[in-house]
């Protein structure tokens, strides 16, 4: 695993960092005792002369377009951090119902944003 990889998997080094984050409802083995809210983390990014140079030739030959692919996979991780910060600055223990959606801002720019239900939990009653 390189550093740079490792760095973004070691999520007790992120912005809120404990907080669960999942697109279901419910999470096994706890139960929701309070809804803190709607939480939300956005980036804007734009495309890069370059990689739009270098897109449209891979374009013409087919493949997988890695520059965008990478552009987006950033916009993801930095959306959710933002996501992950808001929830812990409102004392949130997790974020259930989470979604992402994406919109085209001008040309050559878009907003990826990710959003969710910010919750605190309890450990799930035995029956």
């Amino acid at each position: 695993m390189t550093n740079a990889l490792q760095a973004a998997a070691d999520l007790a080094h992120r912005p809120g960092g404990g907080i669960l984050v999942t697109t279901t409802e419910v999470l096994p083995g706890r139960r929701i005792v309070e809804v803190v809210g709607l939480v939300r983390g956005n980036t804007i990014r734009a495309r890069h002369l370059g990689h739009d140079i270098l897109a449209g030739l891979k374009g013409l030959l087919g493949g997988e377009i890695s520059e965008y692919t990478k552009l987006m996979a950033e916009s993801r991780e930095q959306a959710l951090d933002r996501l992950r910060a808001e929830a812990a600055a409102r004392g949130a223990d997790a974020i259930v119902g989470v979604r992402f959606t994406t919109s085209m801002l001008m040309q050559g720019s878009a907003e990826l944003l990710a959003y969710g239900t910010a919750v605190r939990l309890a450990p799930a009653d035995d029956p």
